[in-house]
């Protein structure tokens, strides 16, 4: 727990006053042992049957507990504070856009075992460090294109990014202009205060005044500059790239440093934002770590002796004869609420059993998402009116192969956030998938038979065709579009390319 003491401050001041009545009870107890000091004219046999302390006693008095149990109490209730309150079980993570530049040169082999292979390494590291935090990708090169929208499928993004190739991309060139302006667009429909790390062996001097127009334009938009590889650097036009941009400058080293780097400067960038944003900043009350110190002083009271036994053994006795609900853990519900111990189970791996903690439906969605128990997720996902629940609703229906559903749910999620990339990234990939299986159940009639065999159950003895057997089936066709991704891209880039009017 980080204590930042120019935070520190107190919630409800006002309980402090508390502290004075502290301090009435100990100068009352003092009062009373000066009182006893001063009974020298009582004959001494007669002194242990008229004073409740004895000389032969030990340990504190009720009155010394008392002035401690309020002072500490009023502590508590005036609320200590110095870290600002950002629910567990929120999404609280800085989004991350990695764009790894593709070329002849990042073949290079001075960064083992080459510079683009160690900048998908690091891809795959930055997921792995970022667990439950959405990070998406972008290639380019004479252009950009948008490989990945921001997700937080470790897998999945490491799927699409063990699929760049130097030759991905037709034309050649450093639009890093181009970059910045993407994910500028696509970071647009995530929460604010988003980071975009440009991994690249260089840059296009002539593009650095549209880099500086298009880094100022994306005000909420943070630019980090990393570069790939050991010799042969263009040093000069890296840093300009970055003084364009902006952005600190780093170099690619291979060890946990870079990955430091990158989510230091993301989480405070995003911070920052969130801050700026925030128009009234909560704060986490930290009284409550001071109840246990006042469980163990309220232990006192049932010492033998004291006149204040008779209080624990009411409290001992309503709470044990108050009808309480049968939790699985009741330490946990006494302090954490549902959504929270959910998001622990969810940070720990522990789906099912967080899909059964969450009441906030989207998160029950997510956690079902992730449990495969997509008919349950479908369920919670439906009562998510919002843009992003629709876009859930139909991932979870792709997953149930409700293609057409799927479909219809996209264009919900389009219509609520118009221009949002993922969903329609995801939304392109269905309806190519429901194309292609419709035109293999409608088949190719210029194909010829493979074979022909004769019917002689047939009146007329005619011989028929047997068509070539086919791969027909969802799953088939869903493993073709992920085995493949590389073709996948390839095509994809080239279409934008040309819709867009850049040449290779």
């Amino acid at each position: 727990m980080d204590l930042d003491l120019s935070a520190f401050h107190f919630l409800r001041p006002w309980w402090l006053l508390g502290l004075l009545a502290a301090g009435l009870a100990c100068w009352a107890g003092r009062r009373e042992r000066d009182t006893t000091g001063q009974a020298s004219q009582i004959a001494p046999a007669l002194l242990p049957y008229l004073f409740v302390r004895t000389p032969g006693s030990r340990g504190p008095r009720p009155i010394d507990a008392l002035a401690v149990i309020l002072a500490i109490g009023s502590l508590a209730a005036a609320g200590p504070a110095w870290q600002r309150d950002q629910p567990d079980f929120l999404d609280n993570v800085a989004p991350l856009i990695v764009a790894v530049a593709l070329g002849p040169s990042m073949d290079s082999t001075d960064v083992p075992p080459s510079r683009l292979e160690a900048a998908k390494h690091l891809v795959r590291d930055l997921a792995a460090r970022r667990a439950g935090a959405k990070t998406g990708l972008i290639a380019y090169a004479g252009s950009s294109h948008l490989v990945l929208p921001p997700t937080d499928d470790a897998s999945l993004l490491d799927l699409f990014a063990q699929a760049l190739a130097a030759d991905l991309i037709g034309p050649q060139g450093r639009d890093a202009a181009g970059a910045i302006a993407l994910a500028a667009q696509v970071l647009a429909a995530e929460r604010a205060g988003g980071t975009l790390l440009l991994l690249t062996d260089g840059a296009d001097a002539r593009q650095f005044d549209a880099v500086r127009q298009r880094a100022q334009a994306a005000a909420d938009l943070q630019v980090l500059v990393m570069a790939v590889g050991q010799s042969g650097l263009d040093e000069a036009a890296l840093q300009g790239l970055a003084r364009a941009a902006g952005a600190p400058l780093g170099s690619l080293t291979l060890s946990p440093d870079d990955l430091d780097w990158i989510s230091l400067h993301a989480q405070q960038h995003f911070q920052a934002v969130q801050d700026a944003q925030a128009g009234d900043i909560r704060w986490r009350d930290a009284g409550y770590w001071l109840c246990w110190p006042l469980a163990l002083l309220a232990l006192l009271a049932v010492r033998r002796g004291w006149n204040v036994a008779w209080t624990a053994a009411i409290l001992l006795a309503v709470s044990l004869g108050t009808p309480a609900e049968t939790r699985a853990n009741p330490l946990a519900d006494a302090f954490l609420t549902a959504d929270q111990q959910g998001r622990i189970a969810f940070d720990k791996g522990h789906f099912q059993d967080a899909a059964e903690r969450f009441e906030d439906p989207y998160w029950k969605g997510r956690a079902a998402y992730q449990a495969a128990d997509y008919p349950a997720a479908l369920a919670a996902f439906s009562k998510v009116a919002t843009a992003e629940g629709q876009f859930y609703v139909a991932n979870t229906q792709t997953r149930l192969r409700q293609y057409d559903a799927a479909l219809a749910a996209y264009d919900r999620a389009l219509a609520l956030s118009p221009g949002w990339e993922a969903a329609r990234f995801n939304r392109d990939i269905v309806a190519r998938l429901l194309a292609a299986m419709s035109q293999e159940q409608q088949g190719d009639p210029a194909d010829p038979p493979d074979r022909s065999i004769e019917d002689k159950t047939a009146r007329a003895g005619k011989q028929m065709a047997a068509p070539a057997p086919r791969a027909a089936s969802e799953e088939q066709w869903l493993n073709n579009l992920t085995l493949s991704p590389a073709r996948f891209l390839r095509g994809r880039f080239a279409v934008e390319d040309a819709a867009a009017g850049v040449r290779p």
